[in-house]
């Protein structure tokens, strides 16, 4: 698979083109946590497919999924093959593990250790603040990102849904090798602001929920397919009213697909691919058949007439999270 460079300088991370979001095989999505066999053998399913580039979280479970990519790479003995991305700062490990925001130096010290451990490696290569701790500096907490960069116990960090003036202060202490953020066909906010900055500041860009949390495969078209647990449920997007006026996006994607021979899911990601170079999307799914149709979209070249015409679909109905407090706008 093509591969593309996250970040400049030292800490920068060659990566392949599309990655895989783990968050789907432990947490939050239907079928969640239900064969850890199975979801181990699509992450090796996925290397052996020039896959590279794994994302996973503490939160996810919590620490379930870290635990599952590490017991997977040890015992295969594929560590050195792989980007691993994982995430801190939505748990508070110094008060005993709680939700919320926490981006304290001390906070980061705790969170680290658990996920080197979970991992079963010495290093993360790319750490992200999962949200932004409104109550600690930015500076604060780059400032010990920095130090876990010297020490060799991160090789790069990231920031996941943070505004331009925050990746800007971030990046005047240390360079920021990735921001993480939902960007798809049906979540444009990125285009205005967020994608020209990074351009300018050399920054890379992975654009998380890239097929719309499963939205843009067709696939789904009621509420009747997700379990009772499914976040999906809660989210604007897929209420009442909501999903209908959305399948809209999806018919367009459709028949795009039926034009270039290719399927929904596919589509969407050249789509995305198309939006710049140092752009690597990371599709989440449990299933082995999925990433491989996930990863045919690198060689996917859409029509200018195709492009065109996916630029142009409607904007989505209803925010893209219950709660929107906790991105950082």
């Amino acid at each position: 698979m093509k591969n593309t460079t996250l970040g400049t300088g030292a800490n920068a991370l060659e990566v392949s083109r599309i990655g895989l979001g783990l968050m789907g095989i432990s947490a939050f999505y239907t079928g969640a946590g239900q064969d850890d066999a199975d979801g181990a053998r699509t992450i090796l399913g996925a290397l052996d497919r020039g896959v590279t580039f794994l994302d996973t979280a503490e939160m996810y479970g919590p620490y379930t999924n870290e635990e599952l990519l590490g017991e997977t790479l040890a015992a295969a003995g594929r560590r050195d093959e792989v980007v691993i991305a994982t995430k801190f700062g939505t748990l508070r490990h110094t008060a005993g593990g709680v939700r919320g925001y926490d981006g304290t130096p001390a906070n980061l010290r705790l969170a680290v250790e658990g996920s080197l451990r979970r991992l079963r490696t010495d290093r993360i290569d790319l750490y992200y603040q999962h949200r932004m701790d409104p109550t600690t500096p930015i500076e604060d907490t780059v400032g010990a990102l920095a130090e876990l960069v010297a020490e060799g116990k991160i090789r790069g960090y990231g920031l996941s849904e943070a505004s331009v003036a925050t990746i800007r202060r971030a990046h005047a202490v240390h360079p920021v090798t990735a921001v993480q953020t939902e960007y798809s066909l049906w979540t444009r906010d990125p285009e205005a602001e967020l994608l020209p900055a990074l351009g300018d500041l050399g920054i890379g860009f992975v654009p998380y929920s890239p097929l719309g949390r499963g939205f843009l495969t067709g696939a789904i078209r009621s509420l009747d397919s997700l379990d009772e647990a499914d976040f999906r449920r809660s989210n604007p997007r897929f209420a009442d009213g909501a999903l209908e006026a959305n399948l809209a996006i999806v018919d367009t994607v459709e028949k795009v697909a039926a034009d270039a021979g290719a399927t929904p899911a596919q589509v969407a990601l050249a789509w995305l691919l198309a939006q710049g170079e140092h752009i690597a999307p990371i599709p989440g799914t449990r299933r082995l058949a999925r990433v491989e149709e996930n990863i045919g979209a690198v060689d996917l070249e859409l029509s200018a007439d195709q492009l065109a015409t996916l630029d142009a679909v409607a904007t989505p109905v209803g925010e893209r999270y219950e709660d929107m407090t906790s991105i950082d706008r």
